[in-house]
């Protein structure tokens, strides 16, 4: 059986504090605040999401705020940098926004592209590159015009403890195809429209540590349940030992270790971030799975109150 998946569902990462996190990704980057919950595994802790105006999956960035927490080392093993994509031509716009925020920019050039690398407040690996497939993002936000906005992902560069045996899990497990090789890099790409382009390091990148700023996973698309059930049937038979499925709410996972080292998922497109809100109201409040709404109060007293607010330059430092 030979399945594809049309690339990123989502990616998650460990950072520090919340509401800093919420400023740089909602604040500077304009992306919606599309929920606000819990980690199911760590329910003192945060779990944020942010995207498009709905959280599309191929847009979803999802945090994991650990406040205090020691800053990680990105190494093999680990997504080692998150490609979010712009209209084409706006490339522009954001080295002037960056920028005015006081975020060092630096350029880069990889297979006919141009991007800007960046790093977040907690040491976050970022670029952008500009693209003109993918929808644009309906989602407006105070100085960033449609033509500009962040549309979702672009993909993702992977460190691997084994390239060799990522390169034939994305080109023969996940159906990627191999566009080619630079710079120490190979280019797999997908059949979808935005999180589609994945870059793999030739080689070693070192050891790598967990923590703030560090990714924790990442994952792929499926179309629904019984394509999820298929996926976890194909990874098992192909010697990975692969999680039973996992109710997230708003999809449902499958996990999996790649030889590589890297945490791979496998999360369904639906049912989406508005089963338990409407549109309109996405992200404004903090919703619990059922078995957490008895221990609302205890569990609110323990998590910092974040809010989206208006970032200005020099108020983000």
């Amino acid at each position: 059986m030979k399945k594809f998946t049309s690339g990123i569902h989502h990616i998650s990462a460990i950072v520090g504090d919340p509401q800093e996190n919420v400023d740089f990704y909602a604040g500077i980057l304009g992306l919606r605040l599309v929920k606000k919950t819990v980690n199911f595994d760590d329910p003192g802790t945060y779990h944020l999401y942010f995207g498009d105006g709905g959280g599309r999956p191929g847009t979803i960035m999802t945090f994991f705020p650990w406040p205090g927490a020691s800053r990680g080392v990105i190494g093999d093993g680990q997504v080692g940098v998150i490609t979010f994509a712009v209209p084409a031509g706006a490339l522009g716009f954001w080295e002037d926004r960056l920028t005015g925020f006081g975020i060092a920019v630096r350029h880069e050039n990889r297979f006919g592209e141009e991007s800007i690398r960046f790093d977040d407040p907690h040491g976050l690996q970022l670029e952008i590159v500009d693209r003109a497939e993918g929808e644009p993002n309906e989602w407006l936000h105070d100085g960033i015009p449609r033509k500009a906005a962040i549309k979702g992902f672009g993909g993702a560069t992977l460190f691997s403890a084994d390239f060799r045996e990522t390169a034939r899990l994305l080109e023969n497990g996940l159906g990627f195809k191999m566009a080619g090789e630079e710079g120490g890099y190979i280019r797999f790409i997908s059949s979808g429209e935005i999180g589609n382009v994945i870059d793999l390091k030739a080689g070693t990148s070192g050891n790598a540590r967990i923590g703030a700023g560090t990714v924790h996973h990442i994952a792929w698309r499926a179309t629904d349940d019984r394509d999820q059930e298929e996926w976890q049937e194909l990874i098992a038979a192909s010697g990975y030992a692969v999680t039973p499925v996992k109710d997230r709410n708003y999809f449902n996972a499958v996990y999996f270790r790649e030889h590589g080292r890297i945490l791979f998922e496998i999360a369904t497109d639906p049912p989406g971030f508005a089963i338990d809100e409407a549109y309109g109201e996405l992200g404004g409040n903090l919703m619990l799975p059922p078995q957490f709404n008895p221990y609302r109060e205890q569990i609110e007293r323990r998590l910092i109150p974040i809010k989206v607010r208006n970032v200005q330059p020099g108020s983000a430092e």
